[in-house]
């Protein structure tokens, strides 16, 4: 899902700032108020909702692309000096956040200040991503399906060390969070861009539909595991209260 919503991402976000010719600095004022709604509703919901989260995932994911985007070519930063910023910014984030909150783990945020936190990282992480995963296609000489083949090989070196190593898991989790979307960036590069450009031509219209209804599918699915769950804790909890 993760996955599905950073390429997403990259796809909506060329869609609004090259193919609807908005432009980097406007796209960027308009999804990073996309953001900040999203965020607020994520906020003041008192429970998990799948529907809420990954819509503040995919607001982050669009922002990060026309950010990163605006930082690398209209200020002329180049992918390397950007990622590097956001790299600096993120690790900052994340250092005050663990010296703040003691832990880095997302499953014990219990506070709205160490939300924030959390959704500050993820912005930043996808918009390095964004830089990042340019950087591989452009920059590199990788061009989009081996910048894309070299992260999907870097995520499959941490589902191994998941399972078969003792590195710490929420280190793990971070470099998977960070590095799916540069995996995202590349691969909606590859769909989108031209056959001459090595890319699969889909355009940002079509890859963007195509990766929506993707989406989509697999968020009802997770609202009806997240439903299923919560009757079977109710009917427990009558169960429990009947013995009582």
């Amino acid at each position: 899902m993760k996955i599905c919503a950073t390429t997403l991402g990259e796809t909506a976000g060329d869609l609004l700032s090259m193919t609807m010719n908005i432009g980097y600095a406007v796209s960027s004022i308009i999804l990073l108020s996309f953001f900040l709604g999203t965020l607020l509703v994520q906020l003041l919901s008192k429970k998990y909702n799948p529907v809420i989260y990954w819509a503040v995932i995919l607001s982050t994911s669009t922002a990060g692309t026309t950010m990163s985007d605006y930082m690398d070519r209209t200020l002329g930063l180049g992918y390397g000096t950007g990622s590097f910023i956001l790299l600096s910014l993120l690790s900052i984030t994340l250092i005050i956040w663990k010296a703040i909150e003691k832990s880095l783990s997302v499953t014990e945020i219990k506070s709205t200040r160490g939300e924030i936190f959390y959704w500050t990282a993820i912005l930043f992480s996808n918009t390095l991503g964004t830089a990042l995963g340019d950087f591989l296609a452009d920059n590199s000489g990788l061009g989009f399906s081996g910048g894309a083949i070299l992260i999907g090989c870097l995520l499959l070196i941490i589902i191994l060390a998941y399972f078969f190593t003792k590195i710490s898991h929420i280190i793990l989790f971070w470099l998977a969070f960070v590095l799916t979307r540069p995996f995202g960036a590349t691969f909606g590069d590859l769909l989108t861009k031209s056959n001459e450009k090595g890319g699969l031509n889909f355009g940002t219209i079509g890859s963007s539909l195509i990766l929506l209804g993707i989406l989509v599918v697999l968020v009802i699915v997770s609202v009806l595991k997240t439903n299923s769950r919560s009757t079977n804790n109710d009917d427990n909890s009558a169960i429990v209260e009947n013995n009582l």
